[in-house]
């Protein structure tokens, strides 16, 4: 109609078929003749990585590329998210976890090794005896020693030179007490004598008898140490420090001191414990250097220069073990905690010293010069021992 608009250009409706398109190998175009449409370039998958070729002739994924799909799933690509040096910091973390659990591994067992070894090392013997058990626990330290005949009492051979009475109430201060060893005292079946003739004659079992019948406590547990052996000791734990004030050059312990402390060897250690004819106050003085040794003696094995040393924790197992009996039913935590008891002993809260003495010149015919302990105070000082009665201190010692 004429003035009207033209009429809207129909829409082309789109028709899903698939549209010819050129030969890329020929080059010729696959449109009909008189088709105005565009058919569009091939175009190549997004995902398509270039890829490169490497001296061994295997393709090389470039940055970016797409990773390729094995299974239906896609790989994660290689694109530096996870580097080498990650790899090698696990790999370190699992050396250090490892080597934590060996050392773990060798802290719980080496303690557990040493006892089963230094329990296989020692030397036991029947001490014990049949008597009544006593509240507390009771130890007998024995030093024995090998020395030719005493003329004055006709004994020979092996004798006590030392015996120490541990014990540990059920209550009150623990006690260490050293029977001097020429205390006059009675013997079963030998009627009295000096206390380490029952060594002699009838070893531990006699002496542990005869100190029972002395205390009236029941020994649980029996320790001998051989001199020799002091001397070995010492020197696994390099040396122990010891204190006198007295000036000594004793020809036959072999002691040269003069006063004050210092840090010494086993031959010297050895020569503190035995000499007593240069000290005024004789075997009580010695006494007391001998508990002043083993003090010293459990001090350094407990320290850490022993303790955190695994060649001294040997050495000293092997020198202590060579050097000690024991009764047949001790073993080695009794003697571990045998050590902290006379620690605690030896300490600000213990009891050391000897029982009252009356003479230390009595002479009773027969065996020489002997110890006299008081007879009426002698008993009733055990008794208050093993009951944990006495205050923490020194007791005993020379008469006044």
């Amino acid at each position: 109609m004429p003035g009207a608009a033209p009429a809207a250009e129909p829409t082309p409706t789109r028709i899903d078929r698939a549209v010819p398109r050129a030969d890329p190998r020929s080059g010729h175009d696959a449109r009909p003749p008189g088709s105005t449409h565009a058919i569009p370039a091939p175009v190549r998958p997004a995902a398509a990585a270039r890829r490169t070729v490497s001296s061994s002739g295997r393709p090389v994924p470039q940055v970016g590329a797409a990773a390729p799909v094995r299974g239906g799933q896609t790989e994660r690509p290689a694109t530096g998210t996870e580097p080498a040096g990650s790899m090698r910091v696990r790999r370190r973390r699992r050396a250090v976890v490892l080597t934590l659990v060996l050392v773990l591994v060798l802290l719980l067992a080496w303690p557990v090794g040493l006892v089963m070894w230094a329990n296989g090392r020692l030397h036991h013997v029947s001490a014990l005896s049949a008597a009544a058990a006593t509240p507390g626990t009771t130890y007998l330290l024995a030093g024995s020693d090998q020395r030719p005949a005493d003329m004055q009492d006709g004994t020979a051979g092996a004798r006590s030179d030392t015996i120490l009475l541990l014990h540990v109430p059920t209550s009150g201060p623990t006690a260490l007490i050293s029977i001097p060893r020429d205390s006059y005292v009675p013997i079963p079946g030998h009627g009295s004598n000096k206390i380490n003739a029952a060594y002699s004659w009838g070893g531990p079992k006699l002496l542990v008898a005869t100190v029972e019948k002395l205390t009236g406590m029941k020994v649980d547990h029996y320790v001998e140490v051989g001199f020799g052996g002091i001397e070995t000791v010492v020197n696994a734990v390099g040396g122990v420090h010891l204190c006198s004030d007295l000036n000594v050059n004793d020809q036959l312990s072999g002691l040269v001191w003069t006063p004050g402390c210092r840090t010494v060897d086993g031959t010297t250690a050895l020569a503190f414990s035995r000499m007593r004819y240069s000290d005024p106050t004789g075997d009580v003085g010695r006494t007391a250097r001998q508990r002043q040794v083993i003090s010293a003696i459990t001090k350094v094995a407990a320290s850490p220069a022993v303790l955190l040393a695994p060649g001294k924790q040997v050495a000293l197992v092997r020198a202590g073990t060579d050097s000690l009996t024991v009764d047949d039913a001790t073993g080695v935590l009794d003697l571990g905690r045998l050590a902290l008891d006379f620690r605690a002993a030896t300490g600000p809260k213990g009891i050391t010293g000897t029982p009252p003495i009356k003479n230390l010149d009595y002479r009773p015919g027969n065996v020489g010069a002997t110890v006299q302990l008081d007879p009426a105070a002698t008993p009733t000082f055990f008794a208050q021992i093993r009951d944990g009665k006495l205050p923490a201190g020194t007791v005993g010692g020379t008469p006044k």
